[in-house]
């Protein structure tokens, strides 16, 4: 079998979310498989290095005068069919719509496609314009898909509800955590790591961006509840976020005197967050809306103690006793939970001991292996009908 897997964004520096996760299939997918072909579709930039080699693994550089829509639903399908792919993997939401080469998509979520009012206004053009196209797009890939994955069960459940699956082509399989990330007691790595950084002594972590859905909003309230009775004691750390949309923010709150309190890092590169969330004091990740929720456990196997939300995927993630689970449309419940695990550090080990042993039950080897038998299912099926 040749399999295609879409990497669009796989060779761009800033990798996030849904990046890493067809990164992390295709390495473990090399560890697993030697049989099969495959052929991975980018678009050039400069990290041409983030894809080991193997025998069996070919890279092809697609470029498109026309940005995103041109890539996938023009040069994509063209260059699946010219490749000879029996199967091709979108692993990102979307798909070329007349794709001529069977397609197996992967939807994260279908946040697009829902009428909740937290989404409407809120968010940058970009994000606005990449709602708008999945939108249109979305619907028909799913429909000629030969089958969807998607990665919890909460989101199987709310993607089938969108669409009303007739039959077993939609199937949950969980994503993992990455093997770096672990509890790093290492203290040339720490000291390093927080001067490279210039870490507090004392911080929550969190990881926020401009996406509405990751209540950064929330978070800054929270954090500003739980200022009033440790002021100045802690500090948030913060990644990659705009310092003028921050201020803006702070403004609109009446906090900009927290701005003090607040540090951010910029852009880390995945394999330095170990060494920054092991020094953390609680990882925050009270997020509105997730399909699943990768940080909860890259928290919790960094073994410290996880503050999540009680809403969407993540008690299904976190499971029942391995976090602290709060609402996330209450920001002084936030800071209650924040008080909490600085004030008992009974309950702040245990939960750290309880995540380690939690995380371990998600792996990306096992996430590759669940892929793989979809792909051969869809290979055999495809056999089938051309007989």
């Amino acid at each position: 079998m040749r399999i295609g897997i879409e990497g669009q964004r796989l060779f761009r520096k800033k990798k996030h979310g849904m990046d890493m996760v067809a990164l992390e299939l295709i390495k473990n997918l090399q560890r697993i498989d030697t049989k099969n072909e495959y052929v991975v579709f980018v678009k050039p930039d400069e990290d041409d290095g983030c894809i080991p080699m193997a025998s069996n693994f070919k890279i092809v550089e697609l470029t498109s005068k026309f940005g995103y829509p041109g890539w996938e639903q023009w040069a994509l399908p063209r260059a699946a069919k010219k490749e000879g792919c029996d199967v091709l993997h979108c692993t990102s939401n979307t798909g070329p719509i007349f794709s001529k080469v069977p397609l197996v998509t992967t939807l994260h979520d279908i946040i697009y496609l829902e009428s909740i009012s937290i989404f409407k206004k809120e968010g940058t053009w970009y994000q606005k314009f990449g709602n708008m196209y999945r939108r249109y797009f979305v619907p028909p890939v799913i429909k000629k898909s030969k089958k969807v994955i998607t990665v919890s069960n909460y989101e199987k459940h709310r993607i089938n509800k969108y669409f009303g699956f007739k039959d077993d082509r939609l199937q949950a399989i969980y994503n993992g955590v990455g093997e770096h990330f672990k509890k790093v007691t290492n203290t040339k790595k720490l000291t390093a790591v927080s001067t490279e950084f210039k870490l507090p002594d004392n911080y929550f972590f969190f990881l926020g961006n401009t996406d509405p859905k990751k209540n950064t909003v929330g978070v800054l309230r929270a954090f500003a509840h739980f200022n009033e009775s440790y002021p100045n004691q802690y500090q948030l750390v913060m990644l990659d976020y705009d310092e003028d949309e921050l201020q803006r923010i702070l403004v609109a709150l009446g906090q900009p005197e927290l701005r003090k309190s607040i540090h951010l890092l910029g852009y880390v590169p995945n394999e330095e967050l170990p060494a920054i969330i092991s020094q953390c004091a609680v990882f925050l990740y009270p997020s509105l809306r997730e399909s699943f929720g990768i940080p909860i456990l890259e928290g919790m196997a960094c073994g410290v103690p996880v503050i999540t939300s009680n809403t969407s995927s993540m008690p299904e993630i976190a499971g029942e006793e391995a976090a602290l689970i709060i609402d996330p449309f209450n920001p002084k419940e936030i800071a209650n939970a924040m008080k909490t695990l600085v004030e008992d550090q009974m309950l702040a080990t245990l939960l750290s001991e309880k995540g380690i042993l939690r995380a371990q039950k998600f792996s990306w080897r096992a996430m590759a292996e669940n892929v793989l038998a979809l792909y051969n299912d869809v290979y055999e099926d495809l056999n089938k009908t051309s007989v």
